[in-house]
């Protein structure tokens, strides 16, 4: 099977770049750091694909564990026969790992089982004992060569299609179980789009008029295959992409697919918004808030302008505001006790602070961005600057009022248009332009938010190098100073994507950030693959 030869593969590997001598735990250790660091890059490689075909096997199990392990099994359940009051128990024992873990792995192995049972496509009597089939209820995919190369469960053309439509999920399950996704992405991925809504029920159109109930299947069936679409699409990305970009992405296209239900979403949590005290057995007072969207987003943002010099955010040029932020570097207390001390500043000076006093440089704040075309068309909705947590219009029209707005032009492809060469550094309004079009550090992998970085010039100023917004990109602190202290550089060739040039001669892409690619996606609406057919 083609899931074992991977398996040997990466364990003769392993043995080999180990040299075979690490056989007892102390050995390892010591064979370990003894490796240069080019050695000890592959054997983390290695291992973590090792660690990704071995638990393709655990996932599946976790998901066959919970189907016999029901309530109604009750004693006779799987977990049940074996002590554990439930799947989840069972799983935390074997593996050793958390509660949360053992959620997750139930969760992607239930997903891939139901995949797998409507892509098959039971014919009538499979499962059934008499027929000779696997016991109702059960599922048994073959991981490796029943799979054809189109992603068919065994390669079967068209003749041999399925009777039951495949699921929605069913590209994140064949991605998973042949190794092209791991379990959290997978499960971030899957949690990220969620089901697709319903079709509209017969009787229930707003005109008042009937609704034959195939016009709603129809509906129902486009959103799923819409779904389908941006589940393939992520699969696509997953090779280069972290994790939280991907659930990212997910909800952000789900939004987009499904802008009613992201707006019910939104003020469903409005709703939940709470806050609770209470005094403990030894005196200590604790509160406990759940945040709406909006509130989040400011007190993230008041956090976030007071501390980040601590968070490792812009440097700062004015003498006097780089002493302020070595003092909050050097300040003894916690960030905990810090993050505590600030939101009582606040809370008791309340309206009438001293911005700066309080805040820093930047006065806290939720900038929201709205997409609005040439025509002047938009959706209406907007998503916050830092984040990308998406706003309903209602809510995006009561800020524009109170706030005011900034107009950002920019061209089909989404880069903000150039603004010239007067200022040796970026202009306020230039950096609005940067942080719309970036979102963030464009390093690869960093998810630093765009109120932690800098605006880099990818052509030295003093060499003639213009400060316009297309020949510059935000790096956090981090990234800016390993660039410019590593041998690092950055090109672009017209509005294409930035390139980053390692010293060893090596070139990676740094493309946009994924959500970014759906939230805004130039000035045009979604590609008409993911928004069903009206």
């Amino acid at each position: 099977m083609e899931l074992f030869t991977d398996i040997d593969e990466q364990v003769a590997r392993l043995r080999g770049l180990l040299g075979g001598g690490a056989e007892g735990a102390d050995d390892v250790v010591s064979v370990m750091r003894a490796l240069d660091d080019k050695g000890l890059a592959e054997v983390m490689e290695t291992a973590a694909k090792l660690s990704r075909s071995v638990d393709r096997i655990g996932v599946v199990g976790a998901g066959v564990v919970a189907e016999r392990s029901t309530r109604e099994a009750g004693h006779d359940g799987f977990a049940q026969k074996r002590g554990h009051r439930k799947a989840t128990d069972f799983i935390q024992g074997v593996t050793g790992g958390s509660k949360g873990d053992a959620y997750q792995r139930i969760r992607v192995g239930t997903s891939i089982l139901g995949g797998f049972l409507s892509a098959s496509g039971r014919q009538s009597g499979a499962g059934d004992e008499e027929s000779g089939g696997a016991a109702s209820g059960e599922v048994q995919p073959d991981f490796g060569d029943q799979m054809g190369d189109d992603g068919s469960p065994d390669g079967s053309d068209a003749s041999r299609a399925p009777t039951t439509p495949p699921s929605w999920h069913t590209p994140l399950d064949y991605a998973l179980v042949r190794g092209g996704l791991s379990q959290a992405q997978y499960d971030a991925i899957f949690r990220g789009l969620g089901e697709p809504p319903a079709g509209p029920a017969a009787g229930t159109m707003s005109d008042g008029m009937p609704l034959d109930p195939a016009v709603g299947a129809r509906i129902e069936g486009e959103f799923r295959e819409a779904w389908r679409l941006a589940a393939e699409q992520l699969v696509d990305e997953a090779a280069h992409r972290s994790v939280e970009e991907l659930r990212t992405a997910a909800r952000t296209i789900r939004d987009r697919l499904d802008p009613d239900g992201a707006d019910r979403r939104y003020f469903e949590r409005y709703e939940a918004r709470s806050y609770r005290m209470w005094v403990d057995a030894d005196g200590r007072s604790h509160g406990s808030f759940v945040f709406d969207d909006e509130g989040a987003a400011f007190v993230r943002s008041v956090l976030d302008s007071a501390l980040r010099p601590r968070l490792g955010g812009p440097r700062f040029v004015d003498a006097a505001e780089k002493e302020a932020a070595q003092r909050l570097v050097d300040d003894p207390r916690t960030f905990e006790q810090l993050s505590y001390d600030l939101l009582f500043d606040v809370i008791r000076s309340g309206t009438l602070a001293d911005a700066k006093a309080v805040h820093g440089t930047k006065q806290a704040g939720v900038r929201l961005v709205r997409v609005v075309d040439s025509s002047g068309d938009t959706d209406g909705a907007a998503h916050t600057e830092d984040r990308l947590t998406r706003v309903p219009a209602p809510v995006a029209d009561q800020h524009a009022c109170d706030t005011g707005t900034v107009p950002v032009s920019a061209t089909r492809a989404g880069d903000p248009l150039n603004v010239g060469r007067e200022h040796r550094l970026f202009t306020p309004a230039q950096r609005i332009a940067l942080a719309v079009r970036d979102g963030g550090c464009r390093w690869r992998g960093c998810d630093r938010p765009a109120s932690y970085c800098e605006a880099h010039h990818i052509d030295h100023f003093a060499e003639g190098g213009r400060t316009d917004v297309d020949r510059g990109i935000l790096l956090c602190r981090f990234h800016h100073m390993r660039l410019h202290t590593g041998g690092y550089r950055i090109t672009r060739t017209g509005k294409r994507d930035f390139v980053l040039h390692d010293p060893g001669g090596e070139t990676k892409d740094l493309p946009p950030r994924l959500a970014l690619e759906y939230a805004f996606h130039g000035i045009d609406p979604p590609p008409k693959r993911f928004r069903p057919a009206a």
